[in-house]
């Protein structure tokens, strides 16, 4: 049963007898029959109640809870130390504000509590991050002398990249430090991608839940599930954005919208298209390497064909070779957004030009 119901009766009685009070007054001062009276008054005081209620206490507080959820840890402790030292402040002041002639010294007081604490939670809250910065190196310094590299950090894991599946690789090479944490929403999304009708969604969602399974039976990898949640948000991305902010910690996705959505709002993304690229092997022009051409490519002639790593490779005149592997010289590489390409040529063609032009 849902909470609401108990306050709008709680309400309704409460005020309901209000108004019976109201009535029985109200008849004797207009020396009436205060049965009618009391008992109007006490209908529509109970109807009053019943609907107003609910819009008085739970909707305010409900409110409340949403704002400060989409507040971090960090700006709160910060706001309340600064609240707290505003109002030493203002206590300190206050004993000679209070001997200021009347009605001064009644006053001055009370408005200099309310303007510090104003200022000190505003100042401490815009200052956050330079603050706990000087007093994490203070700790760090005043340690055993450790790395203080944050290891027990946590990294926000999306749906697409859990589908993916290389995650699970990448977290194998050590290379991610922290827990990689999984928030309850994201698990229920994979879990409806799962029970889809269209069979490719399904596969999709069932292999996210078989990368899970594996992240969380592997001891050498620090995985979590957590139940935390963002109230008064239904969209995934957005409550992991939101959470990533109050938890300060980067989100790990493939999701460009996502990327650039939790860019914009000033949270860490890492991508794992991007390291992808970052890693893959960087070749000069002048540069000889093997490749096998397995098809032709768009202009006439062409071959292209694909390197380990997923890098495509143009080859000039490179129709004829298609199924051989031939060693190539590169002549240009280009970035696109959709990844690296190089262009090429068979090793030998620049000595074979050479001899034709010499005859």
């Amino acid at each position: 049963m849902s909470v609401e119901l108990p306050i709008r009766l709680f309400g309704a009685l409460l005020i309901g007898v209000g108004g019976l009070y109201l009535g029985v007054s109200l008849a004797e001062l207009a020396g009436d029959d205060p049965l009618l009276w009391s008992g109007v008054f006490t209908m529509v005081g109970a109807l009053i109640g019943l609907i107003v209620t609910p819009y008085i206490t739970i909707r305010p507080i409900r409110s409340i809870r949403s704002a400060l959820a989409q507040v971090s840890a960090r700006s709160l402790l910060s706001a309340l130390i600064g609240l707290i030292i505003g109002l030493i402040i203002a206590a300190l002041i206050s004993f000679p504000l209070s001997l200021l002639p009347k009605p001064f010294s009644q006053i001055f007081p009370f408005i200099a509590a309310l303007v510090l604490g104003y200022f000190g939670v505003t100042v401490f809250v815009m200052r956050k991050d330079e603050l706990f910065n000087i007093v994490g190196n203070r700790l760090s310094f005043g340690g055993s002398g450790e790395s203080s590299w944050p290891v027990d950090r946590n990294i926000l894991l999306d749906t697409s990249v859990i589908i993916d599946g290389r995650v699970a690789d990448i977290a194998r090479t050590g290379f991610l430090f922290g827990s990689m944490l999984v928030p309850s929403f994201v698990l229920n999304e994979l879990q409806h991608i799962a029970d889809s009708s269209d069979s490719l969604r399904r596969q999709r969602g069932r292999r996210g839940l078989d990368i899970l399974n594996q992240l969380q039976k592997d001891d050498s990898i620090l995985f979590k599930i957590t139940d935390l949640d963002v109230e008064g948000v239904r969209s995934v991305d957005d409550k992991l954005v939101i959470l990533a902010k109050q938890l300060r910690c980067p989100v790990l996705t493939n999701d460009f919208n996502l990327n650039r959505v939790a860019e914009l709002q000033g949270v860490i993304v890492l991508n794992i298209n991007e390291l992808a690229n970052a890693v893959k092997a960087v070749y000069l022009p002048g540069e000889t390497i093997d490749v096998q051409v397995i098809q032709e490519g768009k202009e006439i002639d062409q071959g292209v064909g694909y390197l380990e790593d997923g890098t495509m490779v143009v080859v000039e005149d490179g129709k004829n070779y298609i199924g051989d592997i031939i060693p190539v010289v590169v002549t240009k590489v280009l970035q696109t957004a959709a990844g690296r390409m190089i262009f090429s040529k068979p090793h030998g063609a620049n000595n074979s030009n050479q001899e034709q032009d010499l005859e």
